[in-house]
């Protein structure tokens, strides 16, 4: 099998060579046979070509590949790259999502909205079941060692996570500073009565629990993200007919992140996430004619006196198509977001300032949650 694939092979050298070569500063030239193994890795190289038209760079693992073991396979130094660079993530539109429950939990809930969902390769722990509920007929399943497991899932004790897998971007993702063909907003989300819009929110653990949180508590999500070129398919649509969503404005991390995905509990692939700048979330206010809403701590000697999020507020706003904007933890929200929304505070009977972007998140979403 050719990720296992080793090759011994016993050269004789002349007796000056032979000497010669024990001086690590002389090099050796490369054998024939070393020539030859490496023309069987290149099989495995990233191909950049434009192979279907659809923009996306290609990875293809052989289909008669069942099993690898060791760490410097080329298909795992994909999976490295792809977990640890957002740039190559969105290039190639894939993400690793490491754990047996985000797997399921992601299939379970595609599969209920009946969207197909696009594992193109599933990584199993040696002797590790199949997580119960996915249709193994439709990906490629590989049984990979413990070292590797751990180096991909970068989780010293192997035995505590059996599978990984290497899945597609959700079609309810849009990037809109990629995409200009998606300039028409009543597409970006299936419904836009509660839209969460996440401004500069670089903390991957945060960025990922206030997904979390809006995916339980039915809102979408606007994300502006920093100095992400995605490419993403022509035929990306939102599917979503449940939920609102998440608005990412400039300066946020990449939900596909590990540590995003992980605090999200796969919630990056449940929810529309559409990430775009001022002017594309000026769009949907206009066309939606939305109130803007920013948490803020109510600090004396701001501008503008926030309101305080209590029962009589939640109450005025129960039916008004809304944005509330979160800032980042650092430097709160952004000039534009505090002269273009109307402030919100969370009263606390204690001294202390604010409170975590995400635990303040979830206090916001739970609140205004949309009302049946």
């Amino acid at each position: 099998m050719l990720c296992s694939y080793k090759l011994w092979v016993q050269v004789s050298y002349p007796p000056h060579l032979k000497l010669l070569n024990q001086n690590s500063n002389i090099p050796i030239p490369k054998t024939k046979t070393q020539f030859q193994r490496k023309s069987l890795d290149s099989r495995f190289d990233d191909i950049d070509d434009d192979a279907d038209g659809s923009g996306l760079r290609k990875f293809a693992l052989p289909s008669h590949v069942k099993s690898i073991t060791s760490t410097s396979n080329p298909f795992v130094k994909h999976c490295l790259k792809l977990k640890n660079s957002s740039s190559y993530r969105h290039s190639h539109a894939s993400a690793l999502v490491v754990g047996t429950t985000p797997i399921r939990e992601i299939y379970s809930y595609k599969e209920s909205s009946q969207e197909k969902t696009v594992i193109d390769c599933l990584l199993l722990l040696e002797n590790a079941e199949i997580p119960e509920g996915l249709d193994t007929h439709s990906c490629h399943v590989v049984r990979i060692g413990s070292m590797v497991m751990k180096k991909l899932s970068g989780v010293q004790s192997a035995e505590s996570i059996e599978a990984i897998a290497l899945m597609r971007f959700p079609t309810s993702f849009l990037n809109l500073t990629v995409d200009q063909n998606k300039s028409d907003s009543q597409s970006w989300f299936p419904s836009t009565h509660r839209i969460l819009v996440l401004d500069g929110i670089q903390d991957p653990g945060n960025l990922g629990t206030l997904i979390r949180s809006a995916m339980a508590f039915q809102w979408l999500v606007f994300i502006v993200l920093k100095c992400l070129h995605s490419i993403i398919a022509p035929d990306s649509v939102l599917v979503n007919t449940q939920q609102d969503g998440i608005f990412l404005l400039p300066g946020c991390c990449d939900p596909f992140n590990e540590k995003a995905l992980r605090a999200s509990r796969g919630a990056s692939f449940q929810l529309p996430i559409v990430s775009g700048s001022w002017y594309h979330l000026q769009t949907l206010k206009d066309a939606f004619n939305m109130k803007m809403l920013a948490g803020h701590p109510d600090i004396d000697g701001k501008l503008k006196k926030p309101f305080s999020l209590s029962q009589e507020f939640v109450h005025s706003v129960a039916h008004v198509p809304s944005c509330l904007v979160l800032g980042s933890e650092g430097r709160g929200l952004s000039k534009k977001s505090q002269l273009k929304c109307e402030l919100v505070s969370i009263p606390m009977t204690g001294k202390f300032e604010s409170l975590n972007v995400s635990v303040a998140g979830g206090i916001f979403l739970y609140m205004l949650q949309p009302k049946n």
